[in-house]
């Protein structure tokens, strides 16, 4: 696979991912609008309760339209592989084929989509693992929002059900905001089998998405650390005038033990999970290897240089890209290319120096065979040369 190929394979599945998730919400959410809009156009200013004006909706189509509506702004999140939404995306996809099949016990067309969407999203997992603040919050936003509607759209559905009745969205909402938050003042008192269910639906919800909400915005503040002190590896060392080695393949793992028996320090980046021969002492950082957050937390602003060395040429352009964003005056990018056919358009990025092991192998060789003297000044030359090239 080229480096164009290979880049544009990492940006498509996201987008189609995101595509057929969005589909599955349309599906959901679509039918109940139009036959909300075609009701209220059909008996405008003629309703005198909230259960007249829902009356075209059937008790579990409510969530339906919230889980729709839910769907298609995850998909925004599916975009940049955030975990947080392929999460709640295939948790939701799920629970809706489990209604289908268990509660309501009829399978549509929409149905056997979902399963598509459900086998897509757990088959692609290991690509969404992006974990940032912004979408950490973004989901917590969206989330709340998402229960709030549910919450009144239900109550006011079934205001008769309630003790005192709920007619209005004032009391909707009040009563909404008590539930999840499990307060329970007691001044409104579900006196219905389905009150009741639907009650305790917002209760396990309301905790639910607190706990998620604060788990996905605390834990891209608090992870990095935390794994280190977990696996033993809490170092004090000052990230300043140090070399950051991203990606941990044999080359990246050789240049650091190079590096640090120099006495240099090195901070590595990784993506979670990678497994590598590095000693428990180093100073490693689990994330997405291309998001600048995670090159800034590496302290790329004070670094000397930022080696990408992963095993592919498409995220090695990537975390160029993103040391863009984060780098200091002073710091030097130098990307590794794997396959020579890729260098020019590694270039076209800009790192500081490029560096193609077989081109520089290969110059090497000829130069020995050809009797060529190949000293230190050569050896420079070569890699901090006018060239941006190594090799």
């Amino acid at each position: 696979m080229t480096l164009k190929e290979d880049i544009k394979a990492r940006l498509s599945f996201a987008y189609g991912v995101a595509l057929l998730v969005a589909i599955n919400g349309f599906l959901l959410f679509l039918p109940v609008l139009q036959r909300g809009v075609a009701h209220s156009n059909a008996a405008l200013d003629t309703f005198d309760t909230w259960k007249e004006a829902l009356s075209f909706l059937a008790l579990l189509e409510i969530p339906g339209f919230v889980v729709g509506l839910v769907l298609l702004l995850m998909s925004i999140g599916l975009v940049i592989k955030s975990r947080i939404s392929w999460f709640f995306a295939l948790l939701l996809l799920v629970s809706t084929v489990c209604v289908d099949v268990f509660i309501v016990k009829k399978t549509t067309g929409t149905t056997f989509y979902s399963l598509f969407t459900i086998a897509v999203l757990v088959y692609y997992w290991r690509r969404f693992d992006h974990y940032s603040l912004a979408t950490g919050s973004f989901f917590a936003v969206v989330s709340v929002a998402s229960l709030i509607v549910y919450s009144m759209l239900g109550t006011l559905y079934m205001g008769e059900q309630f003790a005192p009745q709920v007619s209005d969205l004032p009391t909707a909402f009040y009563f909404a905001i008590v539930v999840m938050s499990t307060v329970g003042f007691g001044d409104i008192v579900p006196h219905t089998t389905d009150a009741r269910m639907f009650t305790l639906t917002v209760i396990i919800l309301g905790i639910t998405i607190f706990a998620i909400s604060v788990a996905s915005i605390a834990g891209p503040l608090i992870s990095n650390n935390l794994q280190r002190i977990v696996k033993g590896r809490i170092t004090h060392m000052a990230r300043k005038n140090h070399y950051i080695l991203v990606g941990a393949s044999s080359l990246a793992q050789n240049v650091y033990k190079s590096l640090t028996d120099r006495g240099e320090h090195v901070t590595v980046v990784c993506a979670p999970g990678t497994q590598h021969d590095l000693p428990d002492k180093a100073d490693i950082i689990e994330g997405d290897t291309s998001a600048a957050s995670t090159l800034r937390l590496a302290g790329a602003g004070e670094a000397k240089y930022i080696v990408t060395l992963c095993d592919s040429d498409a995220e090695n352009v990537f975390v160029v890209l993103a040391a863009k964003e984060v780098v200091g005056d002073n710091t030097q990018t130098i990307a590794l290319v794997n396959e020579s056919q890729n260098m020019n358009k590694v270039k076209r990025v800009n790192p500081t120096m490029v560096l193609s092991l077989p081109q520089l192998a290969s110059e090497l060789l000829v130069r020995t065979l050809q009797g060529d003297t190949i000293n230190n000044d050569l050896i420079t030359d070569m890699f901090f040369g006018k060239r941006t090239s190594l090799g």
